[in-house]
């Protein structure tokens, strides 16, 4: 039988221009992967102003000028070379100070594309120009334009024709780059930027002025939009050398998805996994799963705590100590919401509005919440049936919650007015379910079902934290299979699983132990708790499906001690309700990210009215 193996093949070197061809595989992906590299590279050079026009999507021109250092002709020439970069001076890949520094960049999309670059030095009699197609360059030419320097890309993925064809939309591939820049924005807020197709510019913002927070969050309304400055909390935090700064949006500001979440370590824009469960984490309790909220988070960390080559895209990052960095985003969050007390969007009123006059309102955000105090999300649904059956008694360690409002006693000799609180004065209630209160310079109408099960549930929350959770031990340990790397992860989080009740341990290599749950989750699915957690840390690096269940045991039991919709209240048990919203954080939303109460001002109403 005729032997049926390949032939011997032998190693050889492959040419350079197929080299440079692979290579741009990895960086230049789609044009806004290009005109990120060159934005960034004008950046780098100091630059305060900075252009960028893309037609065709980028596919027929991506043009960036700058007015930064510029480059001279020898540089010019070895810029377009392989690995030749001014970002490293002393070779050092562990103090990186710059956003480029690979020296991949130019070269890569030079091999796939006709490029032009024309620079000049400051004090320069005349620029320099250099072309190079597919990877074949020119010698330098003199050329004319003003200080900084001028990038073209044209004919992009010409010498690659293959990668046309995963190209999106002209608009598709227009928006990519649009996206790209605003997070470039948001991260320099000391340079100006603009965007065009050449005809109508799409983006544009001028460098911003004043102290650092008051220029960032005049950047952030001029990218995300004036009703995210209106309803942002800002962020402020600092531990063992690592800053946190940067601006969250309310709980009950939110969007269908995560794509107005803004990240920056040392200025670079990332979209780093860690980032993303720490932000979940920190609005784990105020906000619907099924809704994302609004954050843009600046960090800064020493250079050596923080790998940021760990991708040719450079747009993940690795942490010496991704514990600190994520307790220290959870923790700044978690204290901003708790700070902001009962403060809700300012949006609702544009909603309650336009639903009044029977559409919607321009910026409004969605109001995707049910109704009648069901629950906003399929898995909470089901985790609600599932736990049904141990919430028939009382969390061990305290009594069961009471769905009274205990009145206060009279306001006494000196106290402010009961209109001048936040949340105004009792005046009545509408169907056994709203309360109506009148403040100063308008009216709050209050889903006292909602807002009760809040306070009842901090309050729960409250004890737990103080007694702690509770244990129950396993009468038979059960023993639940994973793969070694789930086995390792869960290793690793032990402790943290531990103060969650979780007392588990690894059993061989392909399996974990699990000895104690926490009592307050009765008769539960171990093994697929256990799954759950170990999908969560590798996807979130956050354990994030117990404390999950916890919290929806704990907001269930909440739920049914609370003043129920329907139930008559005295004036003074709603005057008692409306004191206590004000005095608990996060009270602006229920346990299930809908909003508490609707505040509308008397401007508001007289629009109603055609008055305004």
């Amino acid at each position: 039988m005729p032997d049926s193996a390949p032939p011997p093949r032998h190693i050889r070197r492959l040419p350079e221009g197929l080299v440079n061809r692979i290579a741009a595989g990895e960086v230049v992906e789609r044009p806004a992967s290009a005109a990120k590299e060159l934005i960034e590279n004008a950046i780098d050079a100091g630059s305060r102003r900075i252009e960028v026009v893309l037609r065709d999507g980028g596919r027929s021109l991506i043009a960036v000028s700058d007015d930064g250092c510029g480059m001279g002709p020898e540089e010019l020439s070895l810029a377009v070379e392989r690995h030749a970069t001014s970002k490293l001076p002393d070779d050092d890949l562990v103090d990186i100070r710059h956003l480029g520094f690979r020296g991949e960049a130019l070269p890569s999309i030079a091999a796939v594309s006709r490029l032009r670059i024309a620079s000049r030095l400051p004090g320069s009699e005349s620029g320099w120009s250099i072309e190079v197609v597919a990877g074949e360059k020119t010698a330098p030419q003199p050329a004319a334009l003003p200080r900084g320097t001028r990038v073209e890309v044209r004919d992009l993925f010409f010498a690659t024709p293959a990668r046309l064809k995963f190209m999106k939309s002209d608009r598709t591939e227009f928006a990519q780059a649009l996206d790209g820049v605003r997070h470039l924005a948001l991260a320099h807020s000391d340079i100006a930027f603009s965007l065009s197709d050449g005809e109508r510019v799409a983006f544009r913002v001028d460098r911003a002025q004043g102290e650092l927070f008051e220029a960032r969050l005049g950047r952030l309304a001029a990218v995300m939009g004036d009703e995210f400055a209106g309803n942002a909390l800002r962020i402020e935090a600092e531990r063992e050398g690592i800053r946190l700064g940067g601006f969250i949006g309310l709980p009950t500001f939110n969007r269908a998805n995560a794509g107005m979440q803004y990240f920056t370590v040392n200025r670079r824009p990332v979209r780093d996994r860690l980032f993303l469960g720490a932000v979940r984490a920190g609005y784990m309790d105020v906000l619907a799963h099924d809704r994302h909220p609004v954050v843009a988070l600046f960090l800064d960390i020493p250079p050596g705590e923080v790998d940021v080559n760990v991708h040719p895209a450079k747009s993940e990052v690795r942490f010496r100590d991704p514990g600190l960095v994520r307790g220290l985003i959870v923790g700044a969050i978690r204290h901003a919401l708790a700070e902001a007390g009962h403060r809700a969007s300012s949006t609702l009123a544009g909603a309650a509005l336009g639903a009044l006059q029977g559409r919607g309102m321009p910026g409004a955000t969605p109001t995707p919440w049910s109704g009648g105090g069901g629950w906003s999300n399929p898995g909470l649904q089901q985790a609600a049936r599932a736990f049904q059956a141990p919430l028939t008694g009382q969390l061990p360690g305290f009594a069961a919650p009471s769905a009274r409002v205990e009145p206060e006693s009279r306001p006494v000799a000196g106290e402010p007015a009961a209109e001048d609180h936040p949340l105004g004065a009792a005046r009545g209630q509408l169907h056994g379910t709203y309360i109506v209160a009148q403040t100063r310079d308008g009216l709050v109408i209050v889903d006292q079902h909602a807002a009760h099960e809040r306070l009842v549930y901090e309050r729960m929350k409250a004890e737990l934290a103080a007694r702690g959770i509770a244990r129950q031990i396993l009468l038979l340990p059960e023993v639940v299979e994973l793969d070694q790397a789930e086995v390792i992860r869960l290793g690793e989080r032990r402790e943290e699983l531990r103060d969650l009740g979780l007392d588990l341990e690894p059993f061989g290599p392909g399996a974990v132990l699990v000895r104690e749950v926490p009592a307050l989750l009765g008769d539960c699915d171990v093994k697929g708790l256990v799954r759950d957690l170990a999908d969560d840390l590798a996807e979130l690096d956050a354990a994030l499906s117990l404390r999950e269940r916890l919290d929806a045991v704990a907001s269930t039991m909440a739920c049914h001690g609370s003043v129920r919709a329907g139930r008559s209240l005295s004036a003074d048990e709603m005057n008692a309700l409306l004191r206590q919203m004000e005095r608990t954080p996060h009270s602006g939303q229920c346990n299930h990210g809908r909003p508490t109460y609707v505040e509308l001002k008397l401007g508001d109403i007289e629009r109603l009215f055609g008055r305004k």
